[in-house]
């Protein structure tokens, strides 16, 4: 039986499409929904992307909720060209996945959010990987699901290397750092998975080859969709060799946590200036004590890779 109830918060890029992958593949999280953003792609093609490969992967009875379309402090979004060079113009490696027959739900990712805090508390745990824009505006819609919620594993930021996006800023608290800010200062139990970790958790054609050897219609749809991502990390980060599981480490880690070794820290979001997205120690309260607050700073990367792959073959071979 699940022992957590888990919301994954997702701009369904290649590597949100693993961690779709991990959590469908966890027995101990029962996946009750997804709330879409953007970032990686637009809001729609997020929630889109997110029913197609629920299907696939032989669950099309999880509901896809719509987040925000933008970032708090603007009106509109536009995908980056980078974002189409990493993911594709999709989302999923250009990969045509057959349409879901399910449909968006009616209900908003927000007010969901506040329902299942309100619902499942502390057994709730919260695994956002895009922009933090959908927590930020529930917490600011209802305050007391700061004090609910089991915990926030995010995947999003950099405490100890240079940003994905400039030196100090790291591409999903880019996208919005005064929500990411928000959230950071609220009294959330939360994990930073930042590029710190995920950087350390590789994924090459190798793997994506054991995968084809299933031959299954989701172990070869991922693995076309992966190995796209595989090439385009040739391009943006050639020194790494293959590309980072950024996504799913997240939702290992909210499920077991000893695979990361964390630090406590009163975090902030830089909002303004030419540092405007760096997450660091917030200086005003660093002589707080820090309780709520952990930052990832080293993975058991061996032992995640084993378990990831492990994971998603049994459930590949299903599908």
């Amino acid at each position: 039986m699940a022992k957590y109830k888990m919301i994954l918060d997702l701009d369904t890029g290649v590597d949100d499409a693993l961690a779709i992958a991990y959590a469908l593949a966890t027995p101990e999280c029962d996946l009750i929904g997804i709330v879409c953003s953007y970032g990686n792609v637009i809001t729609k093609q997020a929630a889109q992307n997110s029913l197609d490969l629920l299907a696939a992967l032989g669950r099309p009875d999880i509901p896809v909720f719509m987040g925000a379309t933008h970032s708090s402090t603007t009106n509109h979004f536009d995908v980056m060209p980078i974002s189409q060079t990493i993911h594709g113009m999709n989302g999923i490696g250009d990969v045509t996945l057959p349409t879901a027959k399910r449909s968006i739900e009616a209900q908003n990712g927000v007010d969901f959010y506040v329902e299942a805090a309100h619902k499942y508390q502390g057994s709730l745990l919260i695994v956002p990987t895009g922009p933090l824009t959908n927590l930020a505006a529930a917490i600011k819609k209802d305050p007391e699901i700061v004090n609910l919620i089991g915990h926030v594993t995010l995947m999003g930021g950099a405490l100890t290397v240079p940003g994905n996006v400039n030196p100090v800023t790291e591409a999903n608290i880019n996208q919005d750092p005064e929500a990411a800010n928000d959230v950071f200062r609220s009294e959330l139990p939360l994990t930073m998975i930042g590029l710190d970790v995920t950087l350390r958790t590789l994924l090459t054609k190798k793997e994506t080859a054991k995968w084809r050897e299933i031959g299954t219609d989701s172990a070869i749809s991922y693995a076309n969709i992966v190995d796209y991502y595989i090439d385009s990390y040739k391009v943006t980060s050639p020194h790494l060799k293959g590309c980072a599981l950024h996504d799913p480490l997240a939702v290992a880690a909210a499920v077991d946590p000893s695979l990361v070794q964390t630090i406590y820290l009163n975090m902030k979001v830089d909002t303004k200036g030419a540092y405007a997205g760096r997450t660091i120690g917030d200086e005003k309260r660093i002589n707080d004590p820090a309780t709520t607050t952990q930052v990832a700073v080293n993975v058991d990367s061996s032992r995640f890779v084993k378990m990831f792959m492990q994971k998603l073959s049994n459930l590949f071979k299903q599908n």
